[in-house]
């Protein structure tokens, strides 16, 4: 499977996790505290498929920067947490490494 599709996959578990685990309240309710640990384990699987073919520091830095703008997506969304310029500013500069990596990085996928 295309490595890429992997990584994705553990991005998009890993921000339900970490959206559920707000939702769970401190893991005080069952729903959201069992969709926040069944989220991380299949979000470490899909990351560790991902590291056959993606050098670790490479896709550590996808996961983690894209994984940071789409939970503070989710958390404006379902949360209603306030993102200013300078946190708008900041996940642009996170976006545009996660851009430079896959452009510019010889070493992005063997």
């Amino acid at each position: 499977m295309n490595p890429y599709i992997l990584l994705g996959s553990a991005i998009v578990f890993e921000v339900v996790a970490t959206t559920a685990m707000k939702a769970s309240d401190g893991f005080s309710r069952l729903w959201p505290s069992l969709v926040c640990g069944l989220g991380y384990l299949v979000s470490f699987y899909f990351l560790a498929q991902t590291l056959k073919s993606i050098p670790t520091g490479i896709a550590y830095a996808i996961w983690s920067g894209v994984g940071i703008v789409l939970v503070s997506i989710m958390a404006w969304w379902f949360h209603g947490q306030r993102l200013d310029w300078g946190a708008l500013a900041g996940m642009a500069l996170i976006v545009c490494g996660v851009i430079v990596i896959n452009v510019f990085s010889d070493v992005a996928v063997h």
